[in-house]
């Protein structure tokens, strides 16, 4: 019997990301979603085209071997396809993952196999396959739970590729930027060892890896974003061109470089390199990505652990500068009632309806005693009253 992965999420990070390299792995992909028009797609389409974009031109893949499965009309085929697969993926959104906790938490219960399953999160998320794993042990009976890591092992992962936005008509084809990082942690799998997943990089400690990227590769894409934004660029690269942006984004690269140096030890030119690195993939004309799709689900963005307060407050707490990151704050608290995004809609509402205090709570999760919460309120109470 040959390697099977299930992959919750039908969307362009499955199909043109985490499909892809599994798919080159070796293993049936069995898709599962919720949308009914992505599954009978791939249930009728027996292949689909990942195009890898760089400046150097243009890499067609095709994949196949997968089946689709939708878990909204079929849960006892998805569980039935958990209890025998060897790996279970998702790329659904943070906030997604409390919905489909419940059809995994069933299909490890029914596992017979002897090596366990192996969960990997595939989100833009701190920690995300361990809010899973929270997700999935409130939704398995008590007594099974003490015997549940027999039948799972669950390990967190960070990844990295930029999925622009699509070609109109695409169908299933994914066009999606060549470079890519993909890594998990490999001490959950103990004597069993790790799945074979030749894209994956995989380590013993993975915050490094996930600060890194989340505080330069996202802090640095949706401040070119929101900027852009506000300065009525239409892409990432049109702002990234304009040179006020590009300083805008690099200071503020400087700020979280600065966290990363200090606390995870990794040398200032190892981090300078990433951060040109970054800033020259998300710059990438061929990539056409829209200043709308990266800034879209601000309250997400502005959240606790995320790319802004997430860096801000670390660095608040250890005295050092963060301006600049206040700037990229103000900048997302601007994003509202964007067509199509009704978190934007929401964030709209929130600022008109809250006060200051009680929207810079909602929003960031920041205690009043806490160093950077004074910072916060003083931008919040700026937009709110440009708002009016």
């Amino acid at each position: 019997m040959g390697k099977k992965a299930i992959h919750f999420g039908g969307g362009n990070i499955g199909r043109g990301f985490v499909a892809e390299f599994l798919h080159e792995s070796g293993f049936e992909v069995v898709f599962v979603d919720v949308m009914d028009a992505i599954i009978e797609s791939l249930q009728n389409n027996k292949t689909y085209q990942v195009t890898e974009v760089s400046e150097a031109g243009e890499n067609t893949k095709t994949i196949d071997n997968y089946r689709a499965i939708n878990s909204k009309k079929d849960e006892a085929a998805v569980v039935k396809e958990i209890a025998t697969a060897d790996v279970v993926t998702c790329a659904v959104g943070p906030n997604i993952l409390k919905f489909i906790a419940p059809v995994i938490a069933k299909g490890i219960d029914a596992r017979t196999e002897t090596k366990p399953l192996a969960v990997i999160a595939c989100e833009n998320a701190i920690g995300a396959t361990d809010t899973l794993h929270g997700f999935i042990k409130e939704n398995t009976d008590s007594e099974r739970v003490k015997s549940l890591y027999s039948r799972a092992a669950f390990a967190n992962s960070a990844i990295d590729r930029i999925v622009p936005t699509q070609p109109p008509n695409a169908g299933l084809n994914v066009r999606i930027e060549k470079f890519y990082e993909w890594v998990v942690e490999q001490t959950p799998f103990g004597e069993h060892g790790h799945p074979d997943i030749s894209a994956v990089h995989w380590v013993d400690n993975l915050e490094p890896y996930i600060e890194r990227k989340l505080f330069t590769v996202n802090t640095g894409h949706a401040t070119a974003a929101y900027y852009g934004y506000n300065s009525g660029k239409k892409t990432i690269h049109d702002a990234l061109s304009d040179s006020k942006i590009r300083t805008t984004v690099h200071n503020v690269l400087d700020e979280t470089a600065s966290l990363i140096v200090d606390k995870h030890k990794i040398s200032p030119q190892e981090q300078k390199e990433y951060v040109d690195t970054i800033i020259s993939r998300i710059s990438n004309p061929y990539l056409e990505d829209v200043v709308d799709r990266v800034g879209r689900a601000p309250l997400r963005k502005l959240s606790r652990k995320e790319r802004f307060i997430g860096p801000a407050s670390q660095l608040a707490e250890r005295g050092k500068k963060f301006d600049a990151l206040l700037g990229s704050i103000e900048m997302a608290l601007r994003f509202q009632n964007v067509p199509g995004d009704d978190e934007s809609a929401e964030l709209a509402k929130i600022l008109k309806e809250k006060s200051a205090a009680e929207a810079t709570a909602q929003l960031t999760g920041l205690e009043e005693s806490h160093p950077l919460y004074s910072h916060v309120l003083k931008v919040v109470e700026k937009v709110q009253k440009d708002s009016k």
